[in-house]
């Protein structure tokens, strides 16, 4: 992990609103937290353009669903409130953990597991708080997966998918 990738992170953790549960807390450091390390694994790696283009994606696509769905059962937040559906922060996070495992430490599996691990635990958070239920969650983090985990090859030789979780 470089230097900006473990300044960022830690940035992060110590910004979290201090009035809120802690483990909400570790969720709402971790959806800013995992996208800004994996975004400055991106810049030492040069690839920052394809890493923006896939983030801008990521977020468009759950405010979009957000937006379609809303008013549907699948949106209802535990609350009773709508725009549930999916959880943005679990999103977030995994984009950040799969970009971070799969092309920023390919070489270190574990710390590969400990990104999604962190991501998970957002994920869990979201449910903890009784913002979202767990569908809500599962469908944010598969979407926050599928778009860290991708490479649109931009200023790169091609198209690819890396997980980064080799045993």
């Amino acid at each position: 992990m470089s230097r900006a990738t473990a300044a960022c992170a830690a940035i992060c953790l110590l910004t979290a609103p201090a009035a809120a549960d802690p483990f909400e807390q570790f969720g709402t450091a971790m959806k800013y937290g995992l996208p800004l390390a994996a975004a400055a694994c991106a810049m030492d790696q040069d690839r920052l353009e394809d890493f923006a283009v896939r983030g801008i994606l990521q977020a468009a696509l759950v405010w979009g669903m957000k937006e379609f769905f809303d008013g549907q059962p699948v949106s209802r937040r535990p609350s009773g409130e709508g725009k549930g559906f999916p959880s943005g922060h679990t999103a977030a996070a995994f984009f950040g953990a799969a970009d971070l495992a799969g092309k920023c430490f390919d070489d270190r599996p574990e710390a590969g597991a400990l990104a999604y691990g962190a991501a998970g635990l957002t994920g869990w958070s979201r449910v903890h708080a009784g913002e979202h239920t767990p569908q809500q969650v599962w469908t944010g983090a598969l979407v926050g997966f599928t778009f860290g985990a991708a490479s649109f090859g931009i200023g790169t030789e091609g198209v690819s998918f890396s997980v980064g979780m080799r045993f």
